[in-house]
């Protein structure tokens, strides 16, 4: 089923209601917009989220993507978000949609 506009826009929507220090995995958005996969929620995120806190967005073990982890982790730890070893505490900092 393809991507649609209604569908970029919902997960925009939700990128853009995840608080400073809270995180939400790409399988969280995916289920809170009614996608069938996280990988859509990956390409969205890919091609249209320059103006969204990015950033707040981690797979699903916590970790930022490696070529963004510098740069995603600081920011994260700038908002006061748990972080250990490189990882966010899921537990502590996950968002509820």
């Amino acid at each position: 089923m393809p991507t649609t506009d209604a569908d970029i826009e919902r997960v925009r929507e939700l990128v853009a209601a995840i608080p400073p220090g809270r995180v939400a995995t790409y399988g969280d958005i995916a289920a809170a917009a009614g996608l069938s996969t996280p990988r859509t929620v990956g390409w969205i995120m890919r091609t249209d989220s320059a103006d969204l806190p990015w950033h707040r967005v981690l797979r699903a073990n916590g970790t930022p993507a490696a070529h963004l982890a510098h740069k995603q982790l600081a920011e994260l730890m700038a908002e006061g978000c748990p972080i250990t070893d490189g990882k966010v505490d899921l537990r502590r900092a996950r968002h509820a949609f």
